[in-house]
C-alpha cells in the first residue's frame, strides 16, 4: 500500500495476550517500539477477527478474545466490547483508531510466527523497564493483566 492510501484515519486493533501473568510483545523496528500483536482492521473485516488474525499472522499462536459480550442471543453475531479505543496520531493527516482488546491463548504459547525469533515472546512486569515499554503501552499490559489474572 503506498503513502497516499495510508493518509487519513484507519481502524487498527491491538491485542493484549496474557499468558501466566506475562503479556505477548515484539519489538517494531520500524518504531522502534515495544507493542502488542496488532495492525489495520482489512476491508470487509470484522474487528474481533481481526484482532485473531493479527495475533496468529504476528507470532503464531490462535487465541480467544476475552471481554464483555452479550451470550444470551445469537443474531446478530455479538462482538466483544474493545477494553479500550484511542485515537493514535501517526503522522502528518494520519492517524489510527485503535480498538484494543485482551486475549488468552487458546492452546500452545509457542510462537511462530511473522515476527518469531524477532524479540517476540512473553514478557512480564520485571523486564518492562529494562525493555523500555513506554507508559502507553505499560499501562494497557497491566490492565490486561489485572482482567484476566494468571490464567
Amino acid at each position: 500500500m503506498s503513502a497516499n492510501e495510508r493518509t487519513g484515519r484507519h481502524f487498527t486493533v491491538a491485542v493484549f495476550v496474557v499468558h501466566e501473568g506475562e503479556i505477548l510483545l515484539h519489538f517494531h523496528r520500524k518504531l522502534r517500539m515495544w507493542l502488542p500483536p496488532g495492525g489495520h482492521i482489512e476491508k470487509d473485516e470484522l474487528p474481533d477477527d481481526a484482532a485473531v488474525r493479527e495475533v496468529f499472522e504476528e507470532a503464531g499462536i490462535e487465541v480467544e478474545l476475552v471481554g464483555e459480550r452479550r451470550e444470551d442471543v445469537a443474531e446478530p453475531r455479538q462482538l466483544f466490547r474493545p477494553a479500550g479505543i484511542q485515537l493514535e496520531n501517526i503522522g502528518p493527516n494520519h492517524e489510527h483508531i485503535d480498538l484494543i482488546y485482551f486475549a488468552k491463548p487458546k492452546d500452545s504459547t509457542e510462537l511462530h510466527g511473522e515476527n518469531d525469533g524477532d524479540m517476540t515472546g512473553w514478557y512480564g512486569p520485571k523486564g518492562w523497564n529494562s525493555m523500555s515499554v513506554n507508559a502507553e503501552v505499560r499501562g494497557w499490559c497491566e490492565r490486561a493483566i489485572a482482567a484476566l489474572g494468571e490464567n
